[in-house]
């Protein structure tokens, strides 16, 4: 049974997720040793389906409305991209990502149908304002450049993209989704399977993944280091809403390698519009609440699950309430190929 966070001082905490998250991991150490392989996926899967997928799905219309501006740090890993490259958005919600380098190929994929309509509604416009009227994935033309996006339903433990194919990879707030380590790392190898391999001297396709931080305690969420780390966070539906002031820009990243730009994190939750609520509002007797279930992410982790997953950790750091990790695949030397 889910018990309240005492360290959230929101108006409607957190609940915690440790205990289901750990039968999750003892059927799934089951599963390592030769028992009942298949119930280990089967009951992280209904979890996840239950606390992710159904809630994307029951608030798609009003989670897209709170998601319309890039941030700064994933625009910036974009537009760093070569005109003409091929790149991914796994998990990519309402596709705000789509269309921010008009120099790129992209393909979104996100595992919510209805986000996908979203995502599909933005690429026919984007295709419409760049001339091109026969929708999205035919490409169009934007003053010399070309414009390509199209988006699909796809699962992110199996994706359907041609192996080694891609040039990038984007993820951002997607894998903390998955309930176990072995989801979570697992997760993350697709994504480096989806990039071209490097040669000695060169990384090759680069992914850059984000996920919500446990060191929050600065946030209205108060989550610290040596907190839980699983947890249920509430998403409220209101009937009516006050519209919200716009946040102040956040400053930029912290970064622990060698590179790293700003960026808004996704802790810093977009305006809500009138109809909703982001997590942490008190509820009306009438209003639905929904749990959206979270690994908060612990200092290291992330990159931990890089080299678990079989890739390199290129560079990373600590952006306002999130971890981020640029990682690519090791150089493959001659004959390994």
């Amino acid at each position: 049974m889910a018990t309240t966070s005492a360290s959230t001082p929101t108006a409607l905490p957190s609940l915690s997720a440790t205990n289901a998250v750990a039968k999750l991991a003892a059927v799934a150490a089951g599963a390592e040793s030769g028992t009942e392989p298949a119930a280990a996926e089967t009951d992280a899967e209904a979890y996840e389906r239950t606390h992710v997928h159904g809630v994307y799905e029951a608030i798609a219309p009003h989670f897209s409305a709170t998601r319309y501006k890039p941030w700064p740090a994933v625009a910036s890993f974009l537009h760093a991209q070569a005109p003409g490259a091929v790149g991914l958005d796994v998990g990519c919600g309402n596709g705000k990502y789509l269309g921010v380098n008009p120099d790129v190929f992209m393909v979104g994929s996100d595992r919510s149908p209805s986000l996908i309509a979203h995502a599909g509604a933005r690429c026919k416009q984007l295709q419409t304002q760049h001339g091109n009227t026969a929708g999205a994935g035919t490409g169009g033309e934007a003053g010399g450049a070309p414009v390509g996006l199209d988006v699909l339903v796809a699962d992110g433990l199996s994706l359907p993209f041609r192996e080694r194919a891609a040039d990038f990879v984007i993820c951002v707030a997607v894998i903390h989704h998955m309930s176990t380590p072995a989801r979570r790392q697992n997760a993350i190898r697709q994504l480096l399977r989806c990039v071209r391999l490097g040669e000695a001297g060169s990384t090759g396709g680069q992914v850059l993944v984000y996920v919500w931080a446990l060191e929050q305690g600065a946030s209205r969420r108060g989550w610290e280091e040596g907190g839980e780390q699983d947890l249920l966070v509430p998403w409220v539906l209101k009937s009516q809403e006050k519209k919200q002031k716009q946040p102040k820009r956040q400053k930029g990243i912290q970064d622990q390698g060698t590179g790293g730009a700003p960026a808004r994190p996704e802790g810093s939750e977009e305006r809500a519009p009138a109809g909703s609520a982001e997590p942490g509002a008190t509820p009306g007797p009438a209003d639905p609440v929904f749990q959206r279930y979270y690994h908060l992410y612990r200092k290291g982790e992330l990159e931990e699950d890089v080299l678990a997953a079989g890739g390199i950790v290129v560079r990373s750091g600590y952006e306002r309430d999130n971890w981020w990790v640029v990682a690519a695949n090791g150089p493959v030397h001659q004959g390994q190929q």
